[in-house]
């Protein structure tokens, strides 16, 4: 286990951060224990941004809940950012509500696994009923996933026969996990690693297995579940910003992909637990997961899941009964 901490993070962020001289700002807030800051890390540590002809201000904040939405989101919402990340079951939600946010680019297959005690009886779904589970948030991603895989697989709905218990954050939904307030956890995939090194918990299930079966793909187009948002008024004033990120995006996914090197560094500098096998781990995951662009076939399988979904689990655990108008944007004309 290592000392960082957030300040200790974007200090080693600030050392890359630059003077944006007449570049238009992009100004993205990222959670400080989430993995797109191994990517915008690995944008400002190489300069990618400038390359691109915009500056990356980048900025760590908490993973808790403000107002029951995100960090993230309210600093959108509330003019704070231009640049975030979530899921977009999430964002179709706040776009119906009315907050003026699109999805220009998509990330990855971020979900999350199923983790309990080594010695839990938990062996997979079909365990759940009668189990106290973890989960940041009932509208989270991983439950929905869950409430619909146990729906159409199994006869079920752990919201009805199960207890979900929100932590309000990641750091939260570990330490109730380690604390015994809770059977087993649905924790982000990035921090699983971190909590199974120890040998006191295992991973049941990784949520990854059930996106593609719910989303019916044949396996040759992954299903980006978050994407990167940013507001209407940021994309229709500094188009060029947005377009620039796609291309430093491109550039981080690609060195990530084949520098080992780095990922040590990574580690190091922004990792909660630096265990060589803990970096390699999620390396590895993050490799699998992330998605290097998008066209209007990645789309459709968002929109098949978001269906398939709504099916099976319900607009009430969606939070919402369509994809609004305008939610993505994989038209944008990206750089060559």
């Amino acid at each position: 286990m290592t000392d960082i901490d957030i300040s200790s993070q974007q200090a080693a962020i600030d050392e890359f951060q630059g003077d944006p001289g007449d570049r238009p700002v992009l100004r993205a807030r990222f959670e400080h224990n989430g993995s797109p800051r191994y990517l915008l890390y690995t944008i400002k540590r190489f300069g990618y941004d400038h390359d691109h002809d915009f500056h990356l201000d980048l900025q760590l904040v908490s993973d808790e809940l403000d107002d029951g939405l995100e960090t993230v989101e309210a600093k959108l919402q509330e003019g704070d950012a231009d640049l975030i990340d979530i899921d977009y079951i999430s964002t179709a939600r706040e776009r119906a509500d009315g907050a003026p946010i699109v999805a220009f680019h998509p990330y990855g297959r971020t979900v999350g696994g199923l983790v309990a005690p080594t010695d839990s009886p938990i062996e997979g779904l079909e365990d759940l009923s009668g189990h106290r589970i973890g989960v940041v948030r009932r509208l989270d991603k991983n439950w929905i996933l869950v409430r619909a895989a146990c729906r159409e697989f199994h006869g079920l709905d752990p919201d009805e026969t199960a207890t979900p218990i929100e932590a309000g954050s990641k750091v939260g939904l570990t330490r109730l996990l380690e604390e015994g307030e809770v059977d087993a956890i649905l924790q982000f995939w990035q921090i699983v690693p971190e909590i199974v090194e120890t040998g006191a918990y295992r991973e049941v299930l990784p949520m990854s297995r059930l996106v593609g079966r719910l989303a019916d793909t044949d396996g040759d187009t992954p299903i980006p579940v978050s994407t990167f948002l940013t507001s209407e008024s940021y994309l229709d004033t500094y188009p060029g910003a947005v377009r620039g990120f796609q291309g430093a995006y491109r550039d981080a996914v690609e060195r990530l992909q084949r520098d080992d090197e780095l990922w040590a560094e990574i580690g190091a500098q922004l990792m909660y637990e630096d265990d060589p096998a803990v970096v390699r781990a999620v390396r590895d995951r993050w490799r699998e997961m992330v998605v290097a662009d998008w066209d209007e076939t990645t789309v459709e399988g968002m929109e098949r899941l978001f269906e398939h979904l709504k099916t099976v689990a319900g607009t009430d655990a969606l939070g919402i009964d369509e994809l609004p108008d305008g939610l993505f944007r994989p038209d944008l004309e990206v750089e060559a």
